[in-house]
């Protein structure tokens, strides 16, 4: 719920009687009402036995005293308890200030207060007890201000013998030394908000009204002074509506329906006069200003120019309807009263204007009358709340009708009825209205909501009914009245009070208070330990290797001999085969020392094993591909690759079918050369910087890598495996090679369970969900470390990264005359394109360079020229051309002096500018940091005072990345890491008022200046696929090729502001580590939250729960900032989660980031670095019963070019989609498409549904299908006994008798199919009381147990009649 939607939900009122409004408006007043105490013995004290905890409260509500009509909101004041002082009544201090305005000034209008006491029950619930009430009489000059409290509760003041004056009735009783103190005066400042709080609204002093700054001062009266928020224009272009299914058809229907409504039925008709659209700012309460009326014109009418009107031909009429079925706006809305709030949003009202010109009800206009009678009706309205986060987007709404509250308080036109269609199609049904919006000021509104370049917004029906008002002003809705409908509009009819709205004094049990509408913002809520309400996942990984295998023997020979690469040493011998069972002994000290430092990691993927799954029959892909990320190496997703049957006769014993892996062609045919996919990766020390080649060896020992199987069809995930690295470590070898069977699982996710209030509350309670890990197939891999000398890599690469020294000295010295500096004299031309522009002379010597480079294009037009030159050589050498040649050298040196002029000139203007720049360089020494996601790098520069005088040293960063360490703590920490010796000192640094840091140095004086580059931001461009055809010699493979190099300027200014020190720093970028994906599916639009449990920190086996361990606390990084990431401490050794809440994009856009989990408080090297993939889906909700068929559709809309697609679906015994095949998909077209859901089993489960481009083979749409399934009522039970593991099953019979007297056709499923197979799908049973007997034919089990199937007999609609459970006892 959208926080306009909340605060419209919460401040719904009751409107004034129906006689009050027929007045003209007058000017409101504005009150301010303080509540001091209440007195006197308010409850009588044997109503309190039994009670607890008794606090009381005040409610006021307004009153009409002439119609006898609560109307406005009630107001509840904060619970207080009873002050007994000896010798003085008891009293409750409540001292609120509640302010209103009204403009009803009458004396009958008046304000009930109410005082309820509040108390506890025995058994723990709630219970309020009306005290009595009072009368505050807010016009009535001639009564006598009273604070008598009466007996009763003010829902008597609705009994017809309580008549006015009120207080002289004989009925009303006076509450004995009972009265209560208040003060009542106009409020003068509440007429500044008048725009921004709506008439007879109650509020307190201390309530959030959009719109309004807080208070000054600690009285936090928001209305004693209030104070608005700064307001922004904001602009709409390009406005359209469009209303299903066409604009022509949508009035036609619209104005046959009005007819009929108002009985025209002699030929009488209504036409449309007008098409009218109010757009307004509310802030949740009222309109901030009236809404602004503007004309919508049909798009055809603005496409041709001018207004269409009646007179036109009928051919032309058919022309323009083919060009657009929309209503459009032509001018651009200004609203300038926009505010930075998220309760503030943009209200549309499409409203039109109908005329009759034969009159209503058939009868004629008479010759008096001076116009046509106009019908205004509401059609269609819809609320924007912007997510406020960019300057212009384009915003596409669903239009709202129908009995729902809207801002205007006016009845609409109903709704489409609800039928099969999904809940996209409804929401085209409805119409949509879309435009383009811009902030006119500079400034960007923004919210937490994050920003989004296509807004989509729904927003939800409200589950209480509605109930506007009968007339069609903009009145506020009327909580007590039902609606029904007739014909084309909703009509209304008031009944008694039902207790959905404001009004608490007309409730029937005070104690079920409505818990959004009695919120109090002064409530304050104490925070419990917090506890998730899911299971959190345990970040242990998946499965990795098994050292069991599947196969037989007969497959391992088959599979062995396919004709895989063979892997080989530097010596062209085969590598050394590794067994899984040995194990495995890490010496980082042997491998450093091994003369073979050149590790080339070899990945084959050879092979995959389906394995079939109890009780479903699985659609196994046809082809899949790989994703993973080796060490620090780009991201992979391999090609495409086909299953090929390994065993093609199908004399495979086993269960199992095993596929070889085959390439395929850039022409989509199967490739002929070897089987599997072989990649490689050069792990050398020029690849590594200096010093990572231990932790790539702690990399190899400690981590698994994480491989996802993909379809390449319907790009669906089969599953995930995981694979130890620890073997690939040499250990002295020349080289190694192991095979590795993975177990390839896929997990499934059932919607969260409920948890009770009283199981959250209780600590350490976690209710799970049904998480279900499934072995989807085996993946044949084999890995390969094979060495190599790297004599020839250290030659090439001559250029390796600087000395990792933690410690920069400043290259600046006053006595530093001995340093060269040797510069290549150039011509100022060639260096600055500024000059170059200028002198006349360079131009020509470029123009001829350019000439002489177009004349190289042709040898031949070249030996033209040459020979035309050679003749006008001979024909200068006469007296006439010798002249023209004087006059030509005269030219040129007059066009030298000016150039040489204008040189000079240069010179003189750049001369500082360049002293500057080298006095600078002078000065300026840098350094290069090799940066990875989330590891800081710690550096310290040596700063000098080069001066014999003392100076306070500012330093001046211009990136946030790169960091002063001025906590003694965290330099301590880093020293400590790096093994850094230098001074620490105390309390170094003095910040700024502008938070900049400042250092005092002495004459001559030298120190430390430590420095933190960490980054949490990851770029997209690091994120690039690899290339298996990529060059990878034409860079040093050390050096990061997908992200530029960053500088970093640093300068250290003394007190003048002249700088005495720069250091420029480099950052280059290093692809990081990731050691555990996680991948999750889940609704658009929504926000995921997710805990994940963090593994155990050397736990010892058998040690209590609850006993410290010594484990480290853990904090955690993301690398997205909208991204919600944090961990809670529970308590000393209970377990630690990390929660996540992540806000989904649009289907099917795939959220990437990474999260670093330390376990140092300065966050200063990352522990582990996971990465998660958040796959946004349209969410389809269905609920329907098991074997029984349920039938919906999803709508497509077309791309911008046609596609041929294709629907898959994760479950395809479950779900199936109509078409089913390859279907052409138009461009910018809307269709459905089918789906048919019959659960095998009761429960919530998911089902991915996606929408694949077949020849492109890209991901067009995706759905995540939530099913709520229930189990039909059972009618029958029977039991059987088979015998187990004979191979040998049972044939049986039941009888089915027809309960209806015609002829029915019938259909038979099981949800255990592989068990239990019928004689015939389908039976007719001819008349009622017929029987019919169905055959059973169930089939063998190797192993005993009991099983339960359920046999399904539908109707000719696959609608479930009845359900047999079969109970099978293998013995």
């Amino acid at each position: 719920m959208s926080e306009w939607q909340r605060t419209f939900v919460e401040n719904l009122t009751v409107p004034p009687h129906s006689q009050r409004r027929r007045h003209l408006p007058r000017e409101s007043t504005a009150f301010q009402c303080i509540l001091k105490t209440v007195e006197g013995a308010l409850i009588n004290q044997r109503v309190l036995e039994g009670l607890s905890e008794v606090e009381y409260q005040l409610r006021l509500s307004l009153f009409d005293l002439t119609y006898r009509h609560f109307f406005g909101k009630t107001w509840k004041s904060i619970l207080r308890r009873l002050k007994a002082v000896p010798g003085q009544p008891p009293r409750v201090v409540f001292n609120e200030p509640v302010y209103f305005h009204t403009s009803l000034t009458h004396p009958g209008v008046v304000v009930v207060a109410e005082v309820v006491a509040a108390a506890k029950k025995w058994d723990g619930t709630h219970q309020d007890l009306s005290c009595g009430f009072a009368i505050v009489h807010l016009f009535n000059s001639e009564s006598e201000p009273t604070d008598l409290l009466y007996h009763g509760t003010p829902r008597a003041l609705l009994h017809p013998l309580l008549q006015d004056p009120i207080e002289s009735n004989k009925y009303m009783t006076v509450m004995e030394n009972s009265h209560l103190q208040y003060t009542l005066r106009p409020h003068l400042p509440l007429e500044t908000v008048y725009h921004l709080l709506p008439e007879n609204t109650l509020v307190s002093g201390m309530q959030r009204i959009p719109g309004l700054l807080p208070a000054h001062g600690e009285t936090h009266d928001f209305f004693q002074k209030p104070r608005l928020m700064k307001s922004v224009t904001w602009y709409l272009d390009k406005l359209s509506i469009h209303l299903y299914p066409s604009l022509d058809k949508f009035e036609e229907e619209l104005l046959d329906l009005l007819s009929h409504d108002h009985g025209a039925l002699d030929g009488s008709v209504f036409v449309v006069q007008e098409r009218r659209l109010h757009v307004g700012v509310h802030n949740g309460l009222c309109f901030v200003q009236p809404p602004q009326v503007v004309v919508l014109a049909p798009e055809a009418e603005v496409v041709r120019g001018r207004v269409v009107g009646s007179q036109r031909k009928q051919d032309s009429g058919a022309k323009l309807r083919t060009v657009g079925q929309a209503l459009v706006l032509r001018s651009r809305i200004h609203l300038t009263e926009m505010v930075h709030h998220p309760a503030f949003g943009i209200a549309f009202q499409l409203e039109y204007v109908f005329s009759s010109p034969s009159g209503v009800n058939g009868k004629a206009l008479s010759i008096t009358s001076l116009a046509t009678p106009t019908y205004m009706h509401s059609i269609r309205w819809a609320v924007w709340n912007p997510l406020l986060d960019s300057d212009s987007s384009e915003v596409i709404l669903p239009l709202q009708g129908g009995t729902q509250h809207n801002p205007s308080h006016v009845l609409v036109y109903k709704m489409p009825p609800a039928t099969m269609s999904s809940e996209e199609v409804k929401e085209v049904e409805s119409g949509t209205i879309q435009f383009r919006f811009s902030s006119g000021s500079g400034e960007q509104l923004r919210t937490s909501m994050g920003s989004t370049s296509n807004v989509r917004e729904e927003l939800p029906h409200p589950k209480s009914s509605p109930t506007p008002s009968p007339s069609e002003s903009s009145l506020p809705a009327h909580l007590g009245s039902c609606w029904f409908h007739l014909g084309a509009f909703v009509f209304w009819q008031e009944l008694p009070y039902s207790g959905s709205g404001g009004i608490t004094h007309l409730e029937s049990d005070l104690s079920c208070s409505s818990p959004i509408l009695d919120s109090s913002a002064n409530d304050q809520l104490q925070e419990l330990p917090f506890t998730p309400v899911h299971a959190p996942i345990v970040a242990m990984g998946t499965q990795t290797a098994s050292t069991s295998t599947i196969l037989t023997r007969a497959s391992l020979a088959r599979l062995h001999a396919s004709g895989f690469p063979e892997i080989l040493d530097c010596n062209k011998e085969p590598a050394e085969v590794v067994d899984l069972s040995d194990p495995v002994n890490v010496n980082p000290q042997r491998e450093e020392a091994d003369f073979l430092q050149s590790n080339e990691i070899i990945l084959q993927f050879l092979a995959f094993s389906r394995i079939p799954q109890d009780g479903t029959a699985t659609t196994w892909p046809k082809s899949i591909y790989f994703t993973f990320q080796f060490y620090r190496f780009p991201p992979v997703t391999t090609p495409r690759l086909h299953l090929a049957k390994m065993d093609p006769t199908g004399t495979a014993a086993s269960a199992t079918s095993s596929h070889i892996l085959v390439q395929f062609n850039k022409d989509g045919t199967l490739n002929s050369g070897s089987p599997g996919l072989q990649l490689k990766y050069m792990v050398d020390p020029s690849f590594l910087k200096l010093g990572e080649q231990r932790w790539f060896i702690r990399y190899l020992a400690d981590h698994t890598l994480q491989i996802d199987i993909w379809d390449g069809d319907s790009l669906l995930l089969v599953g995930s495996a995981a694979v130890q690295l620890k073997h690939l470590l040499r250990q002295g070898r020349a080289a190694v090679q192991v095979h590795h069977e993975l177990e390839v699982i896929t997990t499934e996710y059932e919607q969260d369970a409920t948890v009770m209030s009283g199981e959250v509350l209780r600590h350490g309670t976690v209710k799970p969900i049904g998480v279900h890990a499934i072995v989807k197939g085996r993946l044949h891999l084999s890995l390969a470390n094979v060495g190599h000398l790297c004599e020839q890599r250290l030659k090439k690469f001559s250029s390796l990264p600087p000395s990792r020294s933690r410690i920069i000295s400043s290259l600046f010295s006053l006595h530093s005359h001995s340093a060269k500096n040797i510069c290549q004299a150039q011509k100022l031309a060639d260096v600055d394109s500024e000059l170059a522009a200028m002198l006349f002379s360079r131009l020509r010597e470029v123009s001829t360079t350019f000439q002489h480079t177009s004349r190289e294009a042709s040898a031949i037009r070249r030996r033209k020229l040459e020979r035309m030159m050679s003749v006008r050589q001979l024909e200068s050498q006469d007296s006439a051309g010798g002249r023209r040649g004087s006059l030509m050298v005269s030219r040129r040196r007059v066009q030298h002096a000016r150039d040489l002029q204008i040189i000079d000139a240069y010179r003189e203007r750049i001369k500082a500018e360049s002293i500057a720049n080298m006095l600078s360089q002078a000065i300026t020494t840098s350094y290069t940091v090799y940066a990875t996601l989330g590891s800081a790098e710690f550096f310290e520069f040596a700063l000098k005072n080069p001066y014999n005088v003392q100076h306070t040293v500012t330093i001046e960063v211009d990136h946030p990345e790169l960091s002063i360490i001025v906590d003694t703590r965290e330099w301590k920490h880093f020293k400590e890491l790096t093994k850094t010796v230098t001074p620490l000192e105390e309390d170094m640094f003095h910040l700024h008022d502008n938070l900049m840091p400042q250092v005092y140095l002495r004459p001559k004086e030298t120190v430390h200046i430590p420095f933190k580059y960490q980054t949490f931001c990851i770029d997209q461009a690091v994120m690039i696929q690899l290339k298996f055809n990529k060059d990878k010699e034409s860079t040093p493979p050390w050096r990061s090729a997908a992200r530029q190099t960053k500088h970093i300027k640093v300068s250290f200014k003394a007190s003048s502001g002249k700088p005495i020190a720069i250091l420029s720093v480099n950052v280059e970028h290093q692809p990081h580590m990731v050691d555990q994906t996680f991948r999750f599916y889940h609704p658009e639009l929504a926000f995921l939250k997710k805990s994940i449990r963090l593994p155990p920190w050397h736990t010892v086996p058998g040690a209590p729960a609850g006993v410290p361990g010594g484990e480290p606390e853990m904090h955690v990084r993301c690398s997205d900032p909208n991204i919600i990431c944090e961990t809670k401490k529970m308590g000393p050794g209970e377990p630690q989660d990390v929660f996540l809440k992540v806000a989904g994009g649009p289907s099917p856009q795939i959220k990437k980031f990474f999260v670093a989990i330390y376990t140092d408080t300065w966050l200063a090297v990352p522990i582990q670095m996971w990465q998660f993939y958040l796959h946004s889906l349209q969410r389809v909700d269905v609920s329907c019963v098991t074997g029984q068929l349920t039938h919906l559709s999803l709508v497509l809309r077309g791309t911008q070019a046609i596609r041929k697609v294709k629907a898959y679906s994760s479950h395809t015994q479950e779900l199936k989609v109509d078409p089913e095949g390859v279907f052409i998909l138009p461009p910018n077209s809307v269709q459905d498409l089918h789906i048919s859901v019959r659960p095998q089993r009761a429960g919530s489960k998911f089902i991915y549904l996606n929408l694949v481009d077949v020849e492109y083979h890209q991901l067009v749409y995706s759905w995540l299908v939530c099913m709520s399934c229930r189990q039909p009522l059972i009618s029958k039970a029977f039991e059987i006994t088979i015998p187990a593991g004979g191979g040998k099953g049972s044939n049986k019979r039941i009888t089915y008798t027809n309960p209806y007297p015609s002829r029915r056709m019938y259909f038979l499923h099981a949800n255990r199919p592989d068990l239990l197979q019928f004689k015939e799908d389908s039976f007719e049973v001819l008349g009622g009381g017929e029987t019919y007997t169905i055959g059973l034919r169930f089939a063998p089990s190797q192993s005993t147990g009991e099983e339960e199937i359920l046999i399904y007999i539908n109707d000719h609609e696959d609608k479930n009649e009845e359900t047999f459970c079969v109970k099978v006892a293998y013995q």
